[in-house]
């Protein structure tokens, strides 16, 4: 897998684990930009001292959320592709299956990384390498997955399993598309036959 820029991460604390656990809530139900460290500390039942004590801006409790979640589906997906076995094209589609229940459970908006990068579009920001540091390595599982396959059109394949792949998170959170992991999953076995 490719080279990821680790981004710096807090102990966290029983307090500390009560404001990343309301973070994120509000963070994924509301919008980065539109939840403040007010009510992000009233709603964990601590003061903003202590909030900014244990994380020091609200741009770190961010970066603790997203790579919480990332951390989160990187645990389901390993779980998912070792259940799935050896077989390339079960492991690929084993990713969307995983993303349909993750989906399901943790993801009724969308996919969290896509819905912050909306919000969080400068480099600079200490979260947007954990946004494209998750999508990079989804792209690097793909052209793994991918070259079991076909060699030599690996990174060609890659690419589509990952546009499928984020189109049906997308279509997913926007709700216009009934079972849009179906649909993904139907193009990637036409492709894998192909």
């Amino acid at each position: 897998m490719g080279q990821e820029e680790k981004p710096r991460r807090v102990r966290l604390t029983p307090g500390a684990r009560r404001v990343l656990e309301a973070a994120e809530r509000l963070f994924y139900e509301h919008g980065i930009h539109a939840v403040g460290v007010d009510l992000i500390a009233a709603e964990a039942g601590v003061t903003k001292k202590t909030l900014y004590d244990r994380f020091g801006s609200k741009e770190q409790i961010v970066v603790e959320y997203l790579a919480g979640r990332d951390e989160r589906w990187r645990d389901l997906l390993a779980g998912r592709l070792e259940e799935a076995g050896e077989g390339a094209a079960a492991r690929i589609e084993a990713v969307f299956e995983a993303s349909r229940a993750w989906s399901a459970r943790y993801g009724t908006k969308g996919c969290s990384m896509i819905n912050a990068h909306a919000e969080i579009s400068d480099p600079a920001h200490p979260a947007h390498p954990v946004i494209t540091g998750q999508k990079r390595w989804m792209l690097d599982l793909f052209t793994g997955l991918a070259r079991e396959i076909d060699a030599a059109g690996a990174e060609r394949l890659a690419r589509t399993l990952m546009l499928l792949h984020e189109g049906a998170l997308v279509a997913h959170g926007v709700g216009v598309v009934p079972d849009p992991f179906d649909t993904a999953l139907d193009h990637v076995r036409e492709l894998l036959r192909g």
